[in-house]
């Protein structure tokens, strides 16, 4: 092999692993905008999840809350009624004595 074919062949071989090199730069580019293309949309997917997770717990939250009011208010409305009740009976009890007070007054003064 002469002198001449050598040079050619190694101008070819660093041809071809030039070649090489910038397919192999041009994947390695893509791969990295591919893998930050992905990680963007997991954080995004992630932070979507997050608040629809907080959203949720609000929501339920917010239920218990309203059953909890529902139950103080009734809770309340019924004690009001209990005493209300039991107002009236005194009412009525103390009517009757001032009555019996008015009449022994009477009674005694005449």
């Amino acid at each position: 092999m002469s002198r001449t074919d050598t040079l050619l062949k190694v101008k070819e071989a660093e041809a071809q692993a030039k070649s090489i090199i910038e397919k192999a730069e041009e994947e390695k580019r893509n791969m990295i905008t591919s893998a930050r293309r992905d990680s963007v949309k997991r954080i995004q997917d992630a932070e979507a999840q997050i608040r629809a997770d907080h959203e949720k717990q609000i929501s339920q939250e917010r239920e218990r809350l309203a059953e909890e009011r529902e139950s103080l208010l009734k809770e309340g409305h019924d004690k009001a009624v209990e005493l209300e009740a039991d107002a009236d009976k005194r009412l009525a009890k103390a009517k009757d004595h001032l009555i019996k007070e008015f009449e022994r007054t009477i009674d005694a003064a005449s």
